[in-house]
């Protein structure tokens, strides 16, 4: 009986290009683990990542808000802050909606 994991791993990526490409799977591994690691720098520095027909990558402020802490029950200030966010590109947002094999369970 075959099952078929619900999420896709680094591992299983670096698998999949390696076996599409031919490049060997550590030479995949360093350059997925590069893209990440400038995608991170590129942010953290205030800027966007564009990928043609993929998406953007970007730092989304948050504003500042009032809380609760519940267990005290006084009201507690949420500092602003940045948050990593992406925004697909249209075809790839379109493939996704129309393409997408919902798991069964």
């Amino acid at each position: 009986m075959s099952f078929k994991k619900n999420n896709m791993t680094k591992s299983d990526l670096v698998s999949e290009i390696a076996d599409k490409t031919g490049i060997p799977k550590i030479d995949v591994l360093l350059t997925i683990e590069t893209l990440v690691k400038e995608l991170k720098v590129a942010m953290i520095g205030g800027e966007s990542v564009f990928l043609r027909g993929f998406g953007t990558f970007y730092p989304r402020k948050r504003a500042a808000k009032v809380g609760r802490d519940i267990k005290r029950n006084v009201a507690v200030v949420i500092p602003e802050q940045y948050l990593p966010d992406f925004r697909p590109a249209k075809e790839f947002l379109s493939d996704v909606k129309t393409k997408c094999k919902k798991a069964k369970g």
